[in-house]
């Protein structure tokens, strides 16, 4: 079993992941759809166990064998960098490796709002970049990172789990910190981060009370941090911070949050209507007054109103940008469809959707 000539192929047909499980063909996830890859047969558990020694370091296995889980990164000439996850499944190793474009996308490369380039920028507060498990966040990210490298002088400190792409320092000193070999967790980065001089910090996730409280912590102090969350809407993504918190915290969560929020942006990658990939339709919601007061009070089911009411601050909600896709050719109807939250919104706002 040669992994790196199978991630090769993947590659050449523009995948973006590599499953592995015994007892399946090994599979790729090409603009979103699963396809098994040619001339390979099911795979046995020796196969998978090959290739989990061609991708890992010997310390690396003995986490895995402690832990049972392992989340790491490779660097593959002529590939790229690769997020890979090894977990038990029935007994034997199962993978799945994502394939990072080798080059950092721009923002305009990926077509994202141009709210992107703004919010990168600001001096100081919060920004949580949400979406399901593979909507590109980490990418969308990155192209904010380099915008902010190519154009400011800042001392961008990122902690991650695993590094994904490489950050080059252009006008920015670049610091990449990595989970398990470079710190121990994100709470306990982000408690000395400060005798580091940043200017702008990127936490992989908010994954719990003790990672949350840290980043508003860190934000409190004037720094500028950019994170992610696994939400299906800007605004659930901020009821998931809040909720991270104890009951009996959860106000003052509410509190701080309004008071750091600069923004929020929920993405999901939608095929295009001419079958060349995929691109992001992005919901955004700004830390306006009357966000940030909504935020403080409770009233996360509100949100999505004044969302809807201030397009002319720049706010757009998932359904009114995947409405400006199809508008513009870009997606089809019958994609708009499949994604939209509320079709009876999408209908009053382009009458009855051509699939």
């Amino acid at each position: 079993m040669d992994v790196f000539a199978l991630l090769r192929t993947g590659n050449s047909r523009r995948a973006s992941d590599l499953h592995m499980v015994v007892g399946s063909p090994a599979t790729f996830r090409i603009d979103g759809s699963l396809t098994p890859a040619d001339g390979v047969a099911s795979l046995t558990a020796e196969d998978i166990n090959e290739a989990f020694l061609q991708l890992t370091t010997p310390e690396e296995r003995e986490q895995f064998h402690r832990h049972l889980e392992l989340d790491f990164g490779y660097t593959l000439p002529d590939v790229g960098r690769l997020r890979c996850n090894a977990a038990q499944q029935r007994g034997s190793i199962s993978l799945a490796v994502r394939l990072l474009p080798p080059k950092i996308p721009t923002i305009d490369e990926l077509e994202l709002p141009a709210i992107c380039r703004e919010l990168v920028m600001k001096p100081r507060g919060l920004v949580v970049v949400t979406g399901p498990t593979g909507s590109g966040k980490t990418t969308t990210m990155a192209a904010m990172i380099q915008h902010l490298n190519a154009n400011e002088t800042r001392h961008v400190v990122t902690i991650e789990d695993p590094i994904e792409y490489v950050f080059p320092s252009i006008k920015c000193a670049v610091t990449q910190r990595q989970l398990g070999s470079d710190t121990l967790s994100f709470d306990n980065a982000l408690k000395h981060i400060l005798r580091q001089d940043p200017d702008v910090i990127l936490v992989g996730e908010m994954r719990d009370p003790e990672t949350a409280d840290a980043v508003l912590t860190v934000a409190e102090t004037g720094h500028f941090i950019l994170t992610t969350g696994h939400a299906p809407s800007a605004t659930q993504a901020i009821e998931r911070i809040i909720d991270l918190f104890p009951p009996h915290q959860r106000h003052l969560a509410q509190v701080r949050l309004a008071s750091l929020l600069v923004g929020a942006l929920c993405q999901t990658l939608v095929p295009r209507a001419d079958g060349s990939g995929r691109i992001a339709a992005v919901e955004i919601m700004l830390g306006n007054p009357a966000v940030k007061s909504l935020i403080r009070e409770g009233k996360i089911y509100q949100l999505p109103n004044v969302i809807r009411t201030h397009r002319e601050m720049g706010m757009i909600s998932l359904d009114e940008a995947l409405v400006g896709l199809y508008l513009k050719g870009v997606i089809t109807g019958e994609t708009v469809l499949d994604v939209c939250n509320d079709r009876q919104e999408v209908e009053k706002l382009i009458g009855k959707v051509r699939v």
